[in-house]
């Protein structure tokens, strides 16, 4: 009954990178709902899971910007991780802030199909969004 030739690639689940993520991959979601709650990796990825990355890495921008603003208007780094990166990195420093959120960004996009990937997605959007307004409101307290 069956016409399938070769061996069965289902026998294996699809690894986090392999050729199809980067050509030809069309896998892009899970059809049986067990896979969809288990989680997995997957070729493609959708927009918007692309456009709340792309979010999380403006946010970070924005959050380098106005931590260099008020630093230079007398303010103080409250993040004792981010203090020790201005110290160390000095005028390097973004370039390091940079390095780090796109190392964790790329994590979150291929780990996005597991549940626990998309609630840290969400808590780091929602976080980064809550520093940005408050940077927002501090600086517009700066006489």
């Amino acid at each position: 009954m069956q016409k399938r030739v070769g061996p069965d690639r289902r026998r294996k689940p699809t690894p986090v990178l392999s050729r199809y993520s980067f050509f030809c991959g069309r896998r892009s979601g899970f059809r049986r709902k067990e896979d969809r709650l288990r989680g997995g990796y997957v070729d493609r990825y959708g927009h918007s899971l692309f456009g709340a990355l792309l979010g999380l890495v403006v946010l970070n921008m924005f959050d380098a910007l106005f931590t260099h603003i008020i630093l230079d208007c007398g303010g103080t780094e409250l993040n004792p991780i981010a203090a020790w990166a201005l110290d160390a990195f000095g005028s390097h420093f973004v370039v390091w802030k940079l390095s780090v959120i796109g190392l964790c960004v790329l994590v979150l996009c291929l780990l996005s199909k597991f549940r626990a990937a998309k609630a840290a997605l969400g808590v780091a959007v929602a976080l980064y969004g809550g520093v940005v307004c408050y940077q927002i409101v501090l600086m517009s307290s700066i006489p």
